[in-house]
């Protein structure tokens, strides 16, 4: 836990963009809502390799939003089992489970349809209200959290000691 803590205000006070943490937890975001066996997966992956975006928030984010999805699972479920069973789409649906692709990517699990439409729903908004909250903290609240009593008391404690050795 101590080590989380650390984890992450390292990564906050870190000399990484906003932008690239805030993509990189809304990529976890979909890795850890979505089942891990999964095509789409694969190319979340694929862009996490390529595209410039912060590993450690990518993981932590990662470990964080599996977690969130341990226990909102039979709402995805739910979501999952509504969209596949609407009667406007089963023609939709119908068609697409013909094509081997649409069956690797295992759309037809509720779980993973309904996570994966929640994943994307939440992805640009997340982005947003992330990047905003990063540029705001390492603008305002960094200077006052460095001169405030807490603060210096943080710095006395071993909490700090295990943020600067992984610093």
């Amino acid at each position: 836990m101590i080590q989380l803590v650390a984890n992450l205000l390292k990564l906050l006070n870190s000399e990484a963009e906003p932008a690239q943490i805030s993509l990189a937890l809304c990529l976890a975001m979909v890795l850890g809502f979505t089942p891990l066996f999964s095509l789409h997966n694969l190319i979340i992956l694929f862009i996490i390799c390529v595209v410039r975006v912060n590993l450690s928030a990518c993981l932590l984010g990662w470990a964080i939003f599996s977690g969130i999805a341990w226990l909102i699972d039979p709402l995805f479920h739910g979501l999952g089992h509504w969209i596949l069973t609407l009667p406007s789409l089963e023609g939709l649906w119908t068609s697409l489970y013909n094509l081997s692709l649409f069956r690797l990517a295992r759309f037809n699990n509720t779980v993973v349809m309904g996570s994966l439409l929640t994943a994307l729903v939440l992805f640009v908004p997340l982005f947003l209200v992330t990047n905003r909250l990063i540029a705001g903290y390492r603008t305002h609240l960094l200077a006052w959290v460095d001169k405030s009593r807490l603060m210096k008391i943080f710095k006395a404690s071993k909490i700090y000691d295990v943020y600067k050795a992984l610093a």
